[in-house]
């Protein structure tokens, strides 16, 4: 059966003068799921995002929105898109109704469904008491969930989320999460770049990672988990000597060893049969144990073994006043 893409891009090639930022980066999303953008700074997720979007131009390759090319038609691509950014882009002097019913009325909505429609989503995203203030007294949290609320007003098929959760505080992060989870469930079709790990083990049907402009790996986050390791065994031991004993009596299996917190960690195959027969050797050899946790691979080892890199706070891949002064140059 023919799969129905509703983001197709193939082969994308993108520059900034002399330096390559996409280098022929493909993929595509399906009707009604999410695919995540992972990747270390400057890899190349923004920049996608906003040639998706039709914010960017790119030398190479094709790129297509329910079967619209973002730059032969990028007008109808606008139809079908919104676009929730690294930062509230809201006017901070109207209030929250104020922001949602000017842009119904950009979207050519009546002055009644452009009130309805901000309405309804001022309920959906919980600022009905907070509707009628200006945008400029609303919280980090406050402000992104009526940004993504602005995204929506049109009830687009397809949202571009680029890093929605940066700066947010856990709980206004997880509120977030369960709007994008009832956004999933309508049916929309999501494109999301974060630096969350997390969020894209949570939220993202596939997951694609790309570092220096090029697709280093694709599938869904128990298939990525898979490729970089097992499940680990970490034992805490009483003392240094302890810690050496374990660690002659296990020999071969042991992988890692803190000689501060007295712990040494074993790579496991069988959770159950595996950890009895690490259990065993230690009792054998009376080796009192403190505590032991058995870990299994995070988007975090994944992350950190394809691109070598930590997780760092997200950054746009070239900053937006940069671009706009390259566009304001052109014309």
């Amino acid at each position: 059966m023919k799969r129905d893409n509703v983001i197709e891009v193939k082969d994308l090639y993108k520059s900034y003068g002399k330096t390559e930022v996409l280098k022929g980066v493909s993929f595509n999303v399906e009707r009604g799921s999410m695919l995540a953008l992972l990747g270390p700074n400057g890899a190349g997720k923004t920049t996608t995002v906003r040639i998706l979007s039709t914010l960017l131009d790119h030398e190479q390759g094709t790129v297509t929105v329910e079967g619209h090319d973002v730059t032969q038609d990028a007008d109808k691509v606008r139809s079908v898109i919104g676009l929730t950014g690294q930062s509230a882009a809201v006017d901070e002097l109207l209030t929250g109704r104020e922001n949602l019913v000017m842009m119904g009325r950009l979207y050519r909505l009546t002055k009644d469904s452009a009130n309805t429609r901000a309405d309804e989503l001022l309920k959906d995203f919980d600022l009905v008491k907070a509707g009628d203030r200006p945008a400029k007294t609303y919280s980090g949290g406050m402000r992104r969930r009526l940004d993504l609320a602005v995204s929506l007003i049109a009830t687009p098929p397809v949202i571009f989320l680029d890093e929605p959760t940066t700066g947010l505080d856990p709980r206004s992060r997880l509120t977030m999460w369960e709007i994008i989870k009832k956004l999933m469930s309508n049916g929309t079709t999501i494109l999301l770049t974060t630096q969350y790990l997390e969020e894209a083990d949570q939220l993202a049907d596939q997951i694609i990672v790309i570092d220096g402009g090029k697709v280093i790996a694709e599938g869904t986050a128990k298939e990525l988990k898979s490729k970089v390791g097992k499940d680990r065994l970490e034992l805490t031991f009483a003392s240094a000597s302890a810690l050496e004993k374990a660690a002659a009596a296990l020999g071969k299996k042991v992988t890692d060893t803190n000689d501060k917190e007295y712990t040494l960690t074993v790579v496991i195959e069988d959770t159950n049969s595996d950890v009895r027969k690490v259990l065993d050797a230690l009792n054998d050899r009376k080796i009192q144990l403190v505590s032991m946790a058995v870990h299994k691979p995070t988007l975090d080892d994944v992350f950190l073994s394809l691109t070598g890199k930590q997780a760092k706070t997200a950054q746009a891949d070239e900053p937006t006043d940069k671009i706009a002064k390259k566009k304001k140059g052109k014309k």
